[in-house]
Parts: C-alpha cells; sequence; structure tokens
C-alpha cells in the first residue's frame, strides 16, 4: 500500500493511505475519529465534536482572503464494510489493503472506502497545506453516511459560521452536483411458524454469489441483479414443484447496497432430489444467458450439511416467498425533467431469518416526496396483504437544485479555466446528506463534485488516479476563487 504516497496529490494520496490502516465500517467511527482528532491538534487546528460525533476542524483565512465567504469542506467518515465470500478480513481491526492495478487504486478483496475516503483525505489535506489560498475554512465530518445519515441528521443549528458547502461525496469527475434523492428505510418482519421435519429428506444449503452488487444508488439503472431477487424466485418456483421446506433464508448486508450474495437451506423429499438438482441446473444455465452482459460470474453452489430437525411450515414458506418475489425492486421511473436520471427506486437490500421471525429490509430513493410514498404504498400494499408488519422510518429529504447558485458558478466557472470545458451540472439519484443540512442550515449555498470513483459499495470499488488529480486541482482552484462576503 506504501505505494500510493507516490501519487499525486502526494499529500491527499498519503492521508488516504493512513486513513485506509484505520478501521471504519459505518457505526464503528471511534479509532478514525480519535486518529483525526490527534492529528487537527498536532497542527494546531481547532477542533471540536458535537453530541453525536461529528467533528468540526476550523482554520483561519490565508492572508488576503479574510473577507472571503466562509467555506465548509465536507466529508462523511465511515465506510462501508463489503468483501469478497473468500476473503478473510475483520472490518473492525483490519486495515484496507489498497493498491494500484494500471490507472486505478482497488482493495484486494474488499470495499475500497474512497467512498468518502478520497473526499476526507482531500479535506485534511487542505487543512495541512500551507500553500493554499483561502477564506475562512470549516471542515465538516460526519458520521454514519452510509448507515443511516445519524450525524447529518443529528447537526444543531449555530455550530458552524460558513454559508458555502462544498461536498466532496460525489463519484464522477467532470459532473457537478446541485441536488439529489431523497430516501426512506422500510423493514418488513413475518412471524416464522415452525413444525418438525418430515421423514425422508435431506437437508441442503443453496447459495448464490459471484453477482457484481455494487451502490443502490448510483448503480441502480445499470442492470445489476440482486442476489436476494434471483434466489427467491428459484426458490419460490422450486417450492410449487417439489416438497421442500425451508429452514433458513438469509441475503444481503446493507440496504443501500445491491445484494451480491444469498443463502437458504432447506429439507427436500429424498424423491425429489435428482429432478430438483436438475431443475437448479436450468435456472442457473438460464439467468447466465439472460445476464450475460452484465452478470460475468454468477455462481449458486448446492451442499448438504447437517440435518434440520425443524423447518417452516407450508404457509409461511409460501407467504414469504410470494411476497419477497412481488416486492418491486430496481428502477421504477426515470426523471421526465433530467435525462437519464433516475426519478424513483428500490432496493430490497437484505433479508434475514432471526429467531422466531424473518426480516427484509428495503431502501426507497426519489427526487420528489410523492415518489417516494408511491413507492411506500407499493411495499406497504404487497406486504400489507401477506400479513407481515411494515415500518417506515430514517426518511430523509432531497436536495433541491438552486438555478441561482453562486457556488455553482464559481465550480462552473473554475473547471472551465482549468481544464477547458464546462462540466456537466448534474441531479444524483444516489443520497447524500446535503438536504438535510438545509434542516438546520436553510440559507447554504451547496455544491458536490468529487473524482470518479466505480462500483462503491462493493468489493470492486476503485477510484481513477488521474479523476482524483483533477479533483484535487479544481477544489484548491475554487477555494481561491470564493467571492468575497456581500
Amino acid at each position: 500500500m506504501s505505494q500510493l504516497s507516490s501519487l499525486a496529490p502526494n499529500g491527499l494520496w498519503q492521508l488516504f493511505e493512513q486513513l485506509c490502516a484505520i478501521p471504519r465500517p459505518s457505526k464503528h467511527e471511534q479509532k478514525v475519529s480519535l486518529w483525526i482528532q490527534e492529528w487537527a491538534k498536532d497542527l494546531d487546528l481547532n477542533v471540536s465534536e458535537d453530541d453525536v460525533g461529528n467533528l468540526l476542524i476550523k482554520k483561519p483565512a490565508t492572508a488576503g482572503m479574510e473577507n472571503r465567504r466562509g467555506v465548509i469542506l465536507q466529508a462523511h467518515m465511515d465506510m462501508v464494510p463489503q468483501k469478497n465470500s473468500d476473503k478473510v478480513h475483520d472490518f473492525l481491526n483490519d486495515p484496507i489493503e489498497a493498491y494500484i492495478d494500471g490507472d486505478w487504486v482497488t482493495a484486494n478483496g474488499t470495499t475500497l472506502g474512497a467512498d468518502n475516503g478520497v473526499g476526507l483525505a482531500s479535506a485534511l489535506a487542505v487543512l495541512a497545506s500551507n500553500d493554499i489560498a483561502h477564506g475562512p475554512l470549516e471542515v465538516l465530518i460526519t458520521i454514519d453516511e452510509e448507515a443511516g445519515m445519524t450525524g447529518a441528521f443529528g447537526l444543531k443549528a449555530n455550530w458552524l459560521e460558513g454559508d458555502i458547502l462544498i461536498n466532496t461525496d460525489s463519484e464522477q469527475e467532470g459532473e457537478v452536483y446541485m441536488g439529489c434523492a431523497g430516501g426512506i428505510d422500510g423493514t418488513i418482519r413475518f412471524p416464522l411458524n415452525i413444525e418438525p421435519v418430515q421423514a425422508d429428506t435431506t437437508a441442503f444449503n443453496l447459495s448464490i454469489s459471484g453477482l457484481k452488487g455494487g451502490h443502490s444508488g448510483v448503480d441502480i439503472h445499470t442492470g445489476r441483479a440482486n442476489a436476494c431477487k434471483l434466489l427467491v424466485r428459484f426458490l419460490l418456483n422450486a417450492s410449487e414443484q417439489f416438497n421442500l421446506r425451508l429452514t433458513e433464508l438469509n441475503g444481503g448486508s446493507l440496504r443501500n447496497a445491491i445484494p451480491r450474495e444469498a443463502d437458504a437451506s432447506f429439507v427436500i423429499a429424498n424423491a425429489d432430489i435428482d429432478a430438483f438438482k436438475a431443475s437448479l441446473d436450468e435456472y442457473l444455465a438460464t439467468i447466465k444467458h439472460n445476464l450475460a452482459a452484465i452478470e460475468t460470474d454468477i455462481s449458486m453452489l448446492l451442499i448438504s450439511p447437517e440435518d434440520f430437525d425443524e423447518c417452516w411450515t407450508a404457509e409461511t414458506q409460501r407467504t414469504i416467498l410470494k411476497a419477497l418475489n412481488a416486492c418491486p425492486n430496481g428502477v421504477l421511473r426515470m426523471s421526465d425533467d433530467i435525462e437519464g436520471i433516475v426519478e424513483s427506486s428500490l432496493n430490497l437490500g437484505v433479508m434475514r431469518t432471526k429467531g422466531p421471525r424473518f426480516e427484509a429490509m428495503t431502501l426507497i430513493r426519489s427526487l420528489h416526496d410523492d415518489g417516494r410514498l408511491d413507492a411506500q404504498t407499493m411495499v406497504q400494499s404487497v406486504f400489507d396483504l401477506a400479513g407481515a408488519q411494515v415500518e417506515f422510518s430514517g426518511a430523509y429529504p432531497g436536495w433541491k437544485p438552486d438555478t441561482n447558485s453562486a457556488a455553482m458558478k464559481t465550480v462552473r466557472d473554475t473547471y472551465q479555466e482549468l481544464f477547458g470545458n464546462i462540466p456537466e451540472i448534474m441531479v444524483i439519484h444516489a443520497g447524500l446528506e446535503c438536504g438535510l443540512f438545509k434542516t438546520a442550515y436553510p440559507n447554504w449555498d451547496m455544491v458536490s463534485f468529487g473524482p470518479t470513483i466505480k462500483f462503491p459499495h462493493s468489493p470492486d470499488e476503485k477510484v481513477e488516479i488521474a479523476s482524483v488529480n483533477k479533483y484535487w486541482q479544481l477544489l484548491v482552484g475554487v477555494l481561491s476563487r470564493i467571492p468575497e462576503k456581500g
């Protein structure tokens, strides 16, 4: 990983390398928070922590820039913990094994944490530098962005002084964002009715793996398959053909990541085993053919574990599988106003057997409240009919575009001066914290840009080296061009 320090901009990559060495999965940010605070104190910078764990670091304006508008650089300190099934890695203790792969930086079998580690490293690099011109500067580092936006929800008014916020959490160089989708989590719970396993049966475990997965906002339109949906579809069909009873059903790990893997344990009548295996081979061949352009490594593994004493009742199994199969998933509607942008989507991100109940988790995203409510109604209707308990929580607003944004004009003009072309001004379907920031700071002028990061929230995550350099040049250029106070 020491190779990263040789990349330009050197200061940013050195800091990103240090961040990779510090475990920081969502809801476990204590180690990285303490490291950042000690790092800031070593530089004699003013650092404070709020009630929920967000950090604020302040740096005075450089000489001659005292009368510029105050800028807040914003990043989140947590990362998504995802790994390949054959990778041994403890996200609470092990460092990320980042390395250079051609034109990209990626990680060995895990998520890289470039989302939002590169943005965080860039903000710290500005603080550490003595030769970057800027006005009054604040760096806001939030917690738990990936698993609930706890930091953004808990941000209090009157803690920050600046009025221009630069969010560093975008993932395509050359695109500048002035709006984002809002979202809401849905949790579905079924009681499990259990009965003894019948005689003359054999226990099996069936897993599906090798899917690409990805970010449920950034990648939802790409056609990437959802492992939970693929496995449920097969199990529903198999349960209608064969004497098969589930004992456990699991898949995915995060509500905002497209599931890459899923598995089920079940018992099946001995007389049906050969026909079941033939059906499985046929199904695997079908989905491999139909998804060949996108999913190149799908595999389904059938093994025989220890015997089970109990299984789900036929009615419980039928109800849960049919409801999951009927649950909407993927793109629900494309935007009529912004070409190529998803308006509303739904990700069936997690399914878990938890003792006496079965639980599924979804994440709904939409550019407007009515689209979100429409998707909520679909989910509520499907699972109400199935007799499940449905709970929605964690709603966060979208970020409404401001066509008169002075910050946007500064970024656009700076990009054109530096690179000779105008960046694309976009609205992103993924959720950013900016919409929540407007609750406590309604007058903030906000903009978001970043380097090119591919396949975040999956072990395929990688960041383009050249785009990080361009992102850094843009960030430094924008800071030097912030307008004076009005």
